[in-house]
């Protein structure tokens, strides 16, 4: 793409952060809660790419300047000055047109929300559960690592340790466009604290990472909402299996069920779940728009076919392999104590090499 192909894309989006800017202080625009919070988001999002148009043109003109130096000026201590801003200028203009292409990719707008993470032991019984634990732990650690709050809204603890089935709600800055790449089926190979001969077993679990929708996303009427009310269980001292504070929403239209039994107080337990509610609700509608992606884009089929085979942890060669990309990292004690910055970067890179080829910039 051309300097003068650059700008103007540019210039179009430069206009329409004008009309939004306008937009957001209009009363009637401020009273639509839903609308302004809209507004207010591409506002942001138009921003940066205003900053990095002004950016790029001060760049082409300082470019200009330099060369009309290097053509007209006699002085060599100026030529040579001239000479060197236009080498720098030359170094930073294609970085800044590769940041400028990305952002002219439009972005899944579900990447700034929220998070739920499903992680679900498949094939391999006991061994299944504890390697779901062992997920758990190294998603809790990566989330810690990025200031990010997790909560457990519910789980099914596994005979043998770990879980069949744990549910968290996971909130930060920009977690559904980072942790959407670990939607997918895991595959361990180990031998289990089970195995008397020493062989090596496969087992797995199911990851599945919702956006989690706003109110304004999903309209649900409390008419088509079925609520059972029954007792936690697990760990949580005497009030478990005595207080009736676990909540189960049953969206009658739907099917879906949700429950939630973190918190001793069902009000609390209650809201929790309908956050999760909406958010399957949303996903169903969402899951659309994965299909249609996941088949142009390799790094996005586990969001798109969460029945698809991702990444493999092999212990005995301390081996993570994602099989998107066809990487391949011999540290896997790291990755397992949360080290998963540097897989999902290459993941990153990988869908936005696709994005920019997609929309032939």
């Amino acid at each position: 793409m051309d300097n003068n192909t650059i700008l103007t894309r540019l210039e179009g989006l430069s206009q329409r952060f004008e009309e939004v800017s306008t937009l957001i202080t209009d009363p009637s625009v401020i009273a639509d809660m839903q609308r302004f919070v809209k507004l207010n988001k591409e506002y942001h999002e138009l921003e940066q790419i205003v900053n990095a148009q002004k950016e790029y043109q001060q760049l082409l003109e300082h470019l200009q300047e330099a060369k009309t130096i290097l053509e007209t000026e006699g002085d060599p201590e100026m030529r040579d000055l001239a000479k060197e801003e236009i080498e720098q200028i030359q170094e930073k203009l294609p970085v800044l047109e590769e940041q400028i292409k990305l952002m002219l990719v439009p972005n899944d707008p579900q990447d700034a929300k929220n998070a739920i993470m499903e992680i679900r032991a498949g094939t391999g019984g006991d061994e299944a559960s504890i390697f779901a634990g062992d997920l758990y732990r190294m998603y809790t650690k990566y989330c810690e690592n990025k200031g990010w709050k997790i909560q457990v809204t519910n789980f099914n603890e596994g005979t043998a340790g770990g879980f069949k089935e744990i549910v968290m709600e996971i909130s930060g800055e920009g977690v559904y466009g980072i942790l959407k790449y670990e939607s997918g089926v895991h595959r361990v190979q180990r031998v289990p604290a089970t195995e008397t001969q020493g062989r090596v077993h496969t087992s797995a679990a199911t990851i599945a990472v919702l956006p989690e929708a706003d109110e304004f996303d999903v309209d649900i009427k409390e008419s088509d909402i079925r609520v059972d009310i029954f007792c936690a269980s697990g760990h949580g001292g005497q009030s478990v299996n005595t207080t009736y504070s676990a909540i189960r929403l049953v969206h009658i239209p739907t099917g879906i069920t949700v429950q939630c039994q973190d918190e001793k107080s069902q009000l609390k337990n209650k809201a929790k779940a309908m956050v999760e509610l909406r958010s399957r609700i949303y996903n169903m509608e969402y899951q659309k728009y994965l299909d249609e992606i996941a088949s142009k884009r390799k790094t996005m089929v586990s969001t798109g076919d969460r029945s698809a085979k991702i990444r493999t942890y092999n212990y005995p060669q301390s081996r993570v392999t994602d099989h998107r990309i066809d990487l391949t990292l011999y540290n896997l004690p790291n990755i397992m104590d949360g080290d998963l910055q540097p897989i999902i970067d290459k993941l990153i890179v990988a869908e936005n090499a696709e994005r920019i080829k997609e929309a032939q910039l």
